[in-house]
């Protein structure tokens, strides 16, 4: 069995299917400052990963702030007559649906306190409270808005950072590529978040493993639980994995977008479910901002959506809350 881990609370586990007539065929490769792993069964065998590299970059051109030529990075430096694609407009529109449905726990906007806290690609700054009440002025979804395929803004200051969301995307990008190509039984992880379709020929379910929220800045943590997944998207958001200790204090990377701070909440990690990855990563990113008890009531609503939480007591002691629909996929990996 080979065991290829994740980076971001998911294990994937890949068991080689033998059979005369149909192996698996596996690709991966570096992707968004992380990477990619792809599984799937073709019975004409054939090899997908130019085509994949080419959305892939082609994507990253569209909302990776990292890249100062993408059309996000020109948004954000407010350079003129930018005319935004079919990437940008699908994360800037289901943006703006699940900033609405968290009420703001999940804002693109968030991107000049990333940045300001050291996050992001720019370079960390001095944090006092008149520094963040400065920032927080300009952070706000109701601040910019799409009108055909230019972004307009009420303040030039506001810039958005899709990356809590756009690896999950770019997982539904893929899978779309692949079952435009009839493909029937595969799983495409990117950078941690992952799709699956279908079950392997043999009737087994893909797995990936959700990992204990342990401090880890790299390396593989125990696992908490295992998930068959079929026909569902699954993303997992801590603050376990980015973080830094400043003067005895610890700060986790996921932002509050209300009081521009970093996260404090007792949810350790969440891990949620949908049809499509753009929905499971970022509602697990607003879940986590919003911490357990608001994060319950938020599943009440949203039925559409499953979520194993896992977070901590008084004591320190590991605990799980899980949403029904999880009962029949998901165990305890140390059953």
């Amino acid at each position: 069995m080979n065991r290829i881990k994740f980076t971001f609370g998911l294990v994937f586990f890949c068991s080689v299917f033998v059979n005369a007539q149909e192996e698996p065929v596996k690709i991966e490769g570096p992707a968004q400052g992380s990477s990619y792993h792809i599984t799937y069964f073709d019975k004409q065998n054939r090899d997908f990963q130019p085509e994949i590299e080419k959305i892939l970059q082609d994507f990253d051109l569209s909302v990776s702030t990292y890249n100062p030529a993408s059309i996000i990075s020109k948004i954000n430096s407010n350079q003129k007559n930018v005319v935004v694609d079919k990437y940008f407009i699908a994360c800037f529109n289901k943006a703006k649906e699940i900033w609405k449905n968290t009420e703001g726990a999940f804002d693109p906007t968030v991107y000049p306190l990333v940045n300001a806290w050291g996050f992001g690609p720019g370079k960390k700054q001095k944090i006092e409270q008149t520094k963040i009440d400065s920032i927080l002025k300009f952070v706000g979804f109701n601040l910019i808005q799409l009108k055909g395929n230019k972004v307009i803004k009420k303040d030039p200051r506001v810039a958005l950072d899709f990356n809590a969301f756009a690896q999950g995307y770019s997982v539904d990008v893929i899978s779309e590529f692949l079952n435009s190509k009839g493909i029937a039984s595969y799983i495409v992880e990117i950078g941690g978040e992952v799709y699956a379709k279908g079950k392997k020929p043999n009737g087994d379910n893909w797995q990936v493993g959700i990992e204990k929220p342990i401090d880890n800045t790299e390396g593989q943590n125990p696992l908490k639980a295992i998930v068959k997944l079929e026909n569902m998207a699954t993303s997992t958001s801590g603050n376990y994995r980015k973080f830094f200790i400043e003067n005895g204090i610890r700060y986790g990377h996921h932002i509050d977008p209300k009081t521009g701070y970093p996260t404090k909440n007792n949810l350790l990690s969440a891990t949620l479910f949908a049809s499509a990855c753009i929905s499971s990563d970022a509602n697990a990113t607003g879940v986590l901002v919003m911490g357990l008890e608001k994060a319950k009531e938020f599943l009440k609503v949203h039925t559409e959506l499953q979520a194993y939480l896992i977070y901590s007591d008084d004591k320190g002691n590991y605990h799980v809350y899980e949403t029904p629909g999880l009962k029949s996929i998901v165990s305890d990996a140390e059953e």
